[in-house]
């Protein structure tokens, strides 16, 4: 029986596969692998592919025992960090690769590039958190089905044109019952009346 890579189209025997060394310990690993990147996995093996022969399969299952403790672990080190690196990331990665192939130096020798690409996804979920959390902090944490109440706004010096809190339900927008009073809610936090 004759297999043929989807990829780069080589032909090998079903039983050679099973008698090489090499082979049998990559199809080990391959199942190891979350079933989700496995057609993204062998596209991003593939960049690995000398221009005039196939891949070895020596050569590819070293690139499986290289990425998959990675995987697993959901975390990656670059940069002199660990950072993480949840099975997203790799979908994502494998296929910002493959769909950036023209402009790659080939073959590959290393996973630096997916390493740095992967970081690159960590340190912005990081950087977004961050401002979340600054966020929170500005203003007390004072929410609201998910939003900053104008009373907390306001107590920061923060004023929206908008008087009438809004949530969005379904596909439809529900008006908040009681309207905000910027007046009133001054008049509360200062204990002072401020008049029209």
């Amino acid at each position: 029986m004759k297999l043929t890579c989807p990829n780069c189209y080589e032909t090998i025997s079903l039983a050679a596969l099973i008698e090489h060394d090499a082979a049998r310990e990559a199809i080990k690993l391959a199942l190891e692998f979350p079933a989700p990147l496995g057609k993204q996995l062998m596209q991003y093996a593939s960049l690995f592919k000398p221009a005039q022969r196939a891949l070895s399969m020596d050569r590819f299952s070293s690139i499986l025992n290289e990425l998959l403790p990675m995987i697993q672990a959901a975390q990656i080190e670059r940069g002199g960090r660990a950072w993480p690196a949840p099975q997203a990331y790799w979908q994502q990665g494998f296929e910002s690769m493959w769909l950036g192939r023209d402009k790659l130096t080939l073959p590959l020798k290393s996973h630096g590039y997916l390493l740095e690409i992967i970081s690159g996804f960590a340190n912005k979920a990081e950087g977004q958190q961050e401002r979340k959390s600054e966020q929170g902090r500005k203003y007390g944490e004072v929410m609201t089905g998910g939003y900053i109440t104008q009373a907390a706004k306001a107590a920061h010096g923060v004023v929206d044109h908008v008087t009438e809190p809004t949530k969005v339900i379904g596909n439809k927008v529900a008006k908040g019952e009681a309207k905000v009073n910027l007046r009133d809610t001054l008049n509360k936090m200062t204990g002072k009346n401020h008049a029209e």
